[in-house]
């Protein structure tokens, strides 16, 4: 029997846990009852910035019977194992991105909440924002006809030079692709559905890296995965799309998000936002213009697919960041890696629904 509002227990309290912590306040439908790091000044830290009634070293908060969803904010590696421990204690689970690091975990994650009658939930949540929503509707609408292709590019140089604790994202599990790649791919996968097959190629442009961030200020961190992935994505509906992921890049103007269809063109927000914006150029237009926004969240909402998640279980429809969409992202990442390993195009032997809209007040006027 579901309580509402539901009970969360967090565990991780790192950089990412202070906006999730913010936000989650926000929603009426759960409530932060616990928090728990490995690192237990950290998570005393957090209960006391955000008034979380109890802080406890993690394998105390999954005993908790008080807690019925686990939100992970661990760093990769610990994702699989700490979502199969959740889900063993007989709690749901949202997970920050990456669902985990190899296929296989991912895997036994989803099986494990099959078989337990649970649910997965899994960041990214940002195509649930105002912006990719409101792109959502013109596609469906039919406003720049039949989508043809797309292009989606996230250039940075790393984050050395502003997390406090870089070095994780040098690790498996991390890189631009499994890092940020994760917005990138589910809002395409939002707009268009699953992937059939990718190709790509991969470097690592740099073998070391120097933090210049605090506290680890001068410290050479090993490159152990790609920095720069370039690739191409079949999608079973049709459209093709060109990625680009890179942590090798000081400068560029590439878009972060452009559709390309048969009437006409849309240029999308960052999908690492929840808002905008978003422009329209149909076949016809002289110049872009922009689109208002549908009615809905455009400022950072971390943790609206958390509060989606308890909306399914209260009502028994299916959640939005789901498990299911987190795997088939996962799926991809791997293909990805792999085309460029053997100079050959991937198949995907995963797929998932492709996401319910939010409900709107209204279509945007274009």
């Amino acid at each position: 029997m579901l309580r509402l509002p539901a009970h969360v227990g967090v565990i991780g309290c790192g950089h990412i846990s202070r906006v999730y912590f913010a936000v989650l306040r926000r929603f009426a439908n759960l409530r932060v009852v616990a928090c728990a790091d490995r690192i237990a000044e950290r998570a005393q830290a957090r209960a006391e910035e955000f008034d979380i009634p109890r802080c406890c070293p993690p394998d105390e908060l999954l005993a908790d019977p008080d807690v019925d969803i686990v939100l992970n904010l661990t760093t990769p590696p610990a994702h699989a194992s700490l979502a199969l421990a959740a889900l063993e204690a007989g709690k749901s689970v949202y997970n920050e991105k990456p669902l985990a690091i190899q296929r296989a975990d991912g895997q036994r994650i989803l099986t494990l909440a099959h078989k337990k009658g649970l649910r997965v939930g899994c960041a990214p949540d940002t195509f649930l924002g105002a912006g990719l929503q409101t792109m959502r509707r013109l596609l469906d609408d039919g406003v720049i006809g039949t989508p043809v292709a797309a292009v989606a590019c996230m250039l940075s140089h790393g984050p050395e030079s502003w997390h406090p604790d870089p070095e994780f994202y040098y690790q498996p599990g991390g890189g631009p692709l499994f890092d940020m790649g994760p917005y990138y791919l589910t809002a395409l996968i939002h707009l268009f559905g699953p992937v059939r097959r990718v190709c790509a190629s991969a470097r690592v442009s740099f073998p070391r890296r120097t933090i210049t961030s605090r506290p680890r200020c001068g410290q050479i961190i090993d490159v152990q995965v790609p920095t720069h992935v370039a690739g191409v994505l079949d999608f079973a509906s049709g459209p093709v799309a060109t990625l680009i992921t890179s942590f090798d890049v000081w400068h560029g103007t590439l878009p972060f998000l452009e559709i390309y269809g048969a009437d006409g063109s849309l240029a999308g927000p960052d999908p690492n936002t929840f808002g905008g914006p978003v422009r329209l150029r149909r076949a016809s237009d002289e110049d872009w213009t922009e689109v208002p926004l549908l009615a809905g969240c455009a400022d950072n909402t971390r943790g609206l697919g958390l509060a989606d998640l308890v909306e399914g279980l209260r009502t028994g429809q299916p959640h939005r960041a789901s498990g299911e969409l987190a795997y088939h992202v996962l799926d991809i990442m791997h293909a990805l890696h792999e085309s460029s390993q053997t100079g050959r195009h991937v198949e995907l032997t995963s797929a998932c629904t492709r996401p319910e809209p939010l409900p709107t007040a209204g279509p945007p006027r274009v």
